[in-house]
C-alpha cells in the first residue's frame, strides 16, 4: 500500500492589513504587556495572545447583545468552535498594544470572526486570531439557530466589515460552511 501524501491547505494569500488598516476597526482594549505575561524567553506568552484576541471578541459580541443578560435570560450564547492564531512579531514587558476585530460571515448558527492585535510602540500588526463560533443553547449544550435580532446584529457587523477596504487575511481552511 502506498501512502498519498496529505492535501495541503490553501497558502495564505491575501497580504495583512497595514497598522493604519487595523486602526479602522474600534479598539477594544487598550493595555500594556503586564509581567505576568511574559514567560522564560522575556516575551509575551501564547496564552496571552489567545485571551486577549478571544476577550476583544467576546467585547465585540457584547456589542450585540451576546452578554451574561443574553446567557441569562436565553439560555444562548457562542462557543468557539475552531480557531487560527498567526504570529508577526513578539512582544515585550510594558509593550503598548490594542485589540481589534471584525465579524466576517455566518451562517443560522454560526459566525466566523477576526482579531487583530496591534503593537502600538512599532506600528505593526502582531497577531491575529481567526475564528469560528457557534450558537448554542446553553441548557442542552446543543447548536440553535440565533434569534433574529441576534443574527441582524452579526449582519449588521458584516456588513461594516465588508465596507472596510482591505480584504481579511483568512487562513482559507476554515469558514462558513453554505
Amino acid at each position: 500500500m502506498t501512502l498519498q501524501p496529505a492535501a495541503q491547505p490553501a497558502a495564505h494569500t491575501t497580504p495583512l492589513p497595514t497598522f493604519a488598516q487595523v486602526l479602522e476597526l474600534p479598539a477594544l482594549i487598550e493595555t500594556t504587556v503586564q509581567p505576568e505575561y511574559i514567560d522564560f524567553y522575556g516575551h509575551m506568552n501564547v496564552r496571552f495572545y489567545l485571551m486577549l484576541g478571544a476577550e476583544a471578541v467576546g467585547l465585540h459580541a457584547e456589542r450585540i447583545g451576546i452578554d451574561s443578560t443574553y446567557h441569562e435570560q436565553r439560555r444562548m450564547g457562542v462557543f468557539t468552535a475552531e480557531h487560527h492564531l498567526r504570529y508577526f512579531s513578539e512582544l515585550s514587558l510594558g509593550d503598548k498594544l490594542s485589540v481589534h476585530s471584525r465579524f466576517l460571515d455566518r451562517s443560522r448558527r454560526a459566525g466566523h470572526i477576526m482579531s487583530f492585535l496591534l503593537d502600538r510602540e512599532r506600528d505593526r500588526l502582531a497577531y491575529t486570531l481567526e475564528l469560528i463560533v457557534v450558537h448554542m443553547d446553553t441548557s442542552t449544550r446543543r447548536p440553535v439557530d440565533m434569534p433574529d435580532d441576534t443574527a441582524r446584529g452579526f449582519d449588521e457587523q458584516i456588513a461594516l466589515s465588508r465596507a472596510l477596504s482591505w480584504p481579511a487575511p483568512t487562513c482559507g481552511v476554515m469558514g462558513i460552511r453554505r
